[in-house]
């Protein structure tokens, strides 16, 4: 339920070539990709409205190489392009919030920093009088990690407005499905507990339920779970509890599962051997921290480090990632900050930030791809599609693309993907190398 955007139709997606971060050039890009769509921020944007900036803010930094971080998460150029817009089309009445729910063990203070995101809501507070703007993390609880083992929780305060478990039921992907899903913790019961016996749950944050207006502002990358992270993958980050979301599922094809793909050595016995441990780490953090980068290297050295060999559903044949994917767009479109149908639509707009995108083991150990263009569009299913063009990926090999224009009770895209206009045109496309695990699945 995508409302009004001034009569920008859902299939029309523009592209803006833009090739830095110049503040100036971010801002002029902007505009040029508005007036592509035929958008007007006075028709986007209403006074008085609560509107929700969602950039990706994952991780401060590429995850190995704690310099580069400009192709991990949207760079603050851009969010701040986006916040004077809004900004002033409010004229004076209403809320802008920038949210977002990283990486568990990811620290938002140095997000924060590094992208200047308070230092933006302090300044627009003083140029725009009347606007309420706040910086949320929303997270319900923060990690501590040591050799990628958990060794503490630290439970974080509730979002402003808190959070709204969702259950989808039926209308969920997962529906009518019997399997033993692994989320983002090591407590796999309560993952399971969520999705199973007909019940599809997830936690979502008020914030972005409650919006008049919510603002999409994804990071260009690929994604070793769904192939790509850009519109659609974003909104794993109102997710008060990423627990809910099943990631893969447990086990070998052979057994059901998509935790490895089939002819691994070794899958199933390394299947049981992680989840014993992660039993073991969940009753005994501590411990496991001492122990845990010691078994971690074991098991490398038998089965081989992460980066080199798939696990953990890292490949084309996740067939769970997707669904969760699509599970949360529906919500986010088609419920309100109560759990109940929306009575009226939510105004929606993505924009993308490709200036410098991400390739390879994305989303947090992806390599800097200078691409150089912007995204925009009213519909998350048309935008996506248009970014795998653009990154040289065949959009109807990534399921969670080709099925978000599948025929739903709870639509995300209402047109043919035949029928999506680009503005002023596709022109030049890439050759984004994919994870690896994707890689000569999704190449076009």
């Amino acid at each position: 339920m995508i409302g009004s955007k001034g009569g920008v139709p859902d299939q029309r997606v523009a592209l803006v070539r833009q090739p830095n971060y110049d503040e100036l050039g971010v801002t002029a890009s902007l505009k040029a990709a508005m007036l592509a769509l035929g958008a007007d921020w006075s028709a986007v944007i209403r006074p008085g409205d609560r509107v929700l900036l969602k950039p990706n803010l994952i991780r401060q930094s590429h995850t190995d190489r704690p310099e580069e971080w400009e192709q991990i998460i949207t760079h603050g150029s851009v969010i701040a392009s986006v916040a004077e817009a809004v900004a002033d089309a409010l004229r004076g009445s209403g809320r802008i919030t920038i949210a977002d729910g990283p990486q568990t063990d990811s620290d938002f203070q140095a997000i924060d920093a590094r992208l200047g995101l308070s230092a933006l809501a302090r300044r627009l507070s003083q140029t725009h009088s009347g606007i309420d703007i706040e910086v949320v993390d929303l997270r319900r609880e923060r990690w501590k990690t040591i050799g990628g083992t958990v060794t503490e929780r630290k439970r974080l305060p509730n979002a402003p407005g808190g959070y709204t478990e969702v259950d989808l039921g039926h209308f969920s992907l997962f529906h009518g499905r019997d399997a033993s899903y692994y989320g983002a913790d090591y407590d796999t019961a309560f993952t399971q507990h969520h999705h199973s016996g007909g019940r599809n749950a997830y936690l979502l944050a008020r914030l972005a339920l409650d919006a008049d207006v919510f603002i999409n502002l994804p990071k260009l990358k690929t994604h070793k779970k769904v192939g790509i992270t850009v519109s659609l993958k974003n909104l794993v980050g109102i997710n008060g509890d990423k627990n809910y979301l099943p990631h893969f599922t447990m086990g070998t094809p052979a057994e059901g599962g998509d935790e490895f793909p089939p002819g691994v050595v070794g899958g199933g016995t390394q299947s049981k051997a992680i989840r014993a441990f992660k039993r073991a780490a969940l009753a005994a953090p501590a411990v496991a921290g001492v122990i845990g980068p010691a078994i971690k290297r074991a098991g490398e050295a038998v089965w081989g480090r992460t980066s080199a060999v798939v696990r953990s559903g890292n490949w084309h044949g996740n067939d769970t990632a997707w669904r969760m994917v699509l599970d949360l767009n529906r919500i986010l479109l088609h419920f309100d900050g109560s759990g109940a149908r929306r009575s009226k639509p939510l105004r929606y707009l993505s924009i993308v930030d490709g200036i410098v995108a991400g390739e390879g083991d994305g989303p947090m150990e992806a390599d800097a791809f200078p691409a150089g263009v912007i995204l925009a569009g009213t519909n998350p299913a048309a935008v996506d599609l248009v970014a795998a063009r653009l990154m040289g990926l065949d959009w109807r090999r990534i399921p969670m693309i080709r099925e978000a224009f599948a025929e739903h009770d709870l639509t995300i895209a209402t047109f043919d993907p035949n029928d999506i206009e680009i503005v002023p045109e596709l022109g030049e496309t890439f050759h984004f190398r994919p994870h690896f695990g994707w890689q000569g699945a999704i190449e076009a």
